[in-house]
């Protein structure tokens, strides 16, 4: 592997005339590949297109709303070179919310396909040129900069401090904030993976996270360029088609968030499941014990790490680290749990022999990095900024403890914050969403821990006197919201006789968030894999409870 990087231009550059494997697509349907070279090819004829296109006022921001095909890693190569930055857009959004990122980073380019232009339709877009990949009019537009070379098209020259990346990251209030992202910070993270887990041109990365998420770019693409191996695409994350296009690719390597491990885990066992070339899974919340389980059954080693998008604090793993943990402080970092109202440092955890953690309210506190931190701000986002580095930390917005040793485990987001596989939702936007619903009185939104990992959206619902609940109501207004993203409808319904509320007068959340759904109200649930609401009734706690018990995510609901 060469020296580190200084910008994710230069990684783009060194693909040209390498003619070593650097894309493949299709999977177990008819694998096409593509040579590094190649990639770097469509990579450059972008960057022509996309000077062209923008104007010297224009923001040289792209908006990319696309599956993970192709044309996504050749405008984050386009990008890198021509010193422009790419907005990964979320297709899970939708309506005005969906508008509202596109716009809010300004766009003057959006980048689709065309099974998302049904999201588009009717959206105010303004000064917005939308550009559908797949088309005769596309390969028209390209057709006259097939001749390009990395690095000839260029906006501004890229340095270490130019802005590539404005990824959105959830907050505990209000809309997404897209987290700035320079070539220099995401090169260098990229080759630090690719060190650590001694990436070579031998190793295929399996993309299967989205990658208008930081994850997959960061944690595979990046590292992928970086140690000169190939990059494998899935479309869209697929349990049942995982093994074989690991397979057909030839995979060495993968990354996954949220419950991708326990989607995964829940497929029929095959007598062929390590039958494979994967070595080694990198991300985050698939929980211990889901972890020995799926090394125990496909033969591969998960390694948890921890690190936002914004690069405000990391956790680095350890060999000595202890199972349940993710690590230490990163090097650099001075990390620390504090108590999120004092800012005063919360005591070491007190574990059990099995592990369980047994002070878990004076243990459990906010993250924070009272050290250099790499946080490069949102974008037009002051007041989010400044929350984040209040006092002169820089707050993650996660929950964490700490044990005796300094290993830090994670205990989930902070009271507003929901994370419902892998993304986070802010309970204010769901709440306003619910509000419409004509029989409700009054709504709070909150996180209950997921039995498996991360979190599920719990409402608590005041009806109208005079109304009852209607499953079959609630369900078709959930179907009719057009910007309620498809993570945000609630697992659980609580329907309460009037809102619990503090000597202030609101809303209290640490009450609802503690009785969860093991409460005396009537609780309406969706289980997993169902399309409508039913009572739970105490064979289903029963069987909610055994899952927490077995993966180790008992005492969560006690918190």
């Amino acid at each position: 592997m060469r020296t580190t990087p200084g910008t994710v231009a230069e990684l783009i550059a060194r693909q040209w005339g390498d003619h070593r494997p650097g894309l493949k697509y299709g999977g177990s349907k008819g694998t096409a590949v593509l040579s590094r070279h190649r990639t770097a090819q469509e990579a450059a004829a972008r960057a022509a297109l996309l000077v062209d296109l923008l104007s010297a006022e224009a923001e040289p921001h792209i908006g990319v709303l696309l599956d993970n095909t192709p044309e996504f890693p050749f405008w984050l190569g386009a990008a890198a070179p021509a010193g422009a930055a790419v907005a990964g857009i979320n297709p899970t959004r939708r309506g005005p919310e969906l508008a509202r990122d596109i716009l809010h980073t300004d766009c003057r380019i959006l980048v689709t396909e065309r099974a998302h232009l049904p999201l588009l339709r009717g959206l105010d877009l303004p000064g917005v040129r939308i550009l559908v990949t797949g088309t005769e009019v596309y390969a028209a537009l390209l057709a006259p900069y097939a001749g390009a070379k990395p690095g000839e098209a260029v906006l501004a020259a890229p340095g270490p401090g130019s802005r590539f990346l404005l990824y959105f990251t959830s907050g505990s209030t209000g809309a997404p904030k897209a987290a700035l992202c320079s070539q220099g910070r995401i090169a260098a993270a990229g080759a630090s993976l690719a060190r650590q887990f001694s990436v070579t041109p031998d190793d295929v990365h399996y993309v299967c996270m989205p990658l208008f998420h930081g994850n997959a770019v960061i944690a595979d693409w990046l590292p992928a360029l970086a140690g000169e191996a190939a990059v494998a695409l899935r479309p869209r994350f697929s349990a049942s088609a995982f093994l074989d296009d690991v397979r057909a690719y030839g995979a060495t390597y993968f990354t996954y968030v949220g419950r991708a491990v326990q989607y995964l885990l829940a497929t029929e066992p095959r007598p062929d499941d390590r039958d494979h070339t994967l070595r080694l899974g990198f991300g985050t919340e698939a929980g211990a014990v889901d972890a020995a389980r799926f090394t125990e059954r496909f033969g591969v080693r998960l390694v948890e790490g921890y690190g936002a998008t914004e690069g405000g604090a990391s956790v680095q793993r350890t060999p000595d680290t202890p199972p349940g943990a993710l690590g230490r402080a990163g090097a650099g970092d001075d990390l620390a749990v504090v108590d999120p109202e004092t800012g005063a440092e919360c005591p070491p955890a007190v574990l059990d022999a099995r592990g369980r953690l047994l002070n878990g309210s004076a243990a459990i506190g906010e993250l924070v990095n009272r050290g250099r931190s790499l946080f490069e701000g949102y974008w037009r986002n002051p007041d989010a900024e400044a929350a984040r580095t209040r006092d002169g930390w820089y707050w993650t917005g996660d929950l964490f403890f700490r044990d005796a040793d300094g290993f830090l485990y994670f205990a989930g987001r902070t009271d507003d914050r929901l994370r419902v596989d892998s993304e986070n939702l802010a309970a204010a936007v769901i709440e306003n969403i619910l509000a419409r619903w004509s029989p409700a009185a009054a709504v709070a939104v909150y996180a209950v821990p997921d039995e498996a990992a991360g979190d599920q959206v719990m409402a608590a619902v005041a009806l109208e006197e005079g109304r009852r609940f209607s499953p079959q109501e609630f369900s078709a207004f959930l179907a009719a919201q057009p910007d309620l993203g498809t993570k945000m409808a609630p697992r659980y319904v609580r329907i309460v006789g009037s809102m619990p509320t503090t000597a202030t007068n609101k809303v209290h959340r640490v009450a609802l968030r503690r009785s969860g759904f093991r409460c005396p109200d009537p609780v309406w649930w969706r289980p997993p894999g169902g399309s409508g609401y039913r009572p739970l009734d105490p064979e289903d706690l029963a069987g909610l409870l055994a899952a927490y018990a077995a993966h180790g995510r008992g005492e969560l609901l006690d918190r």
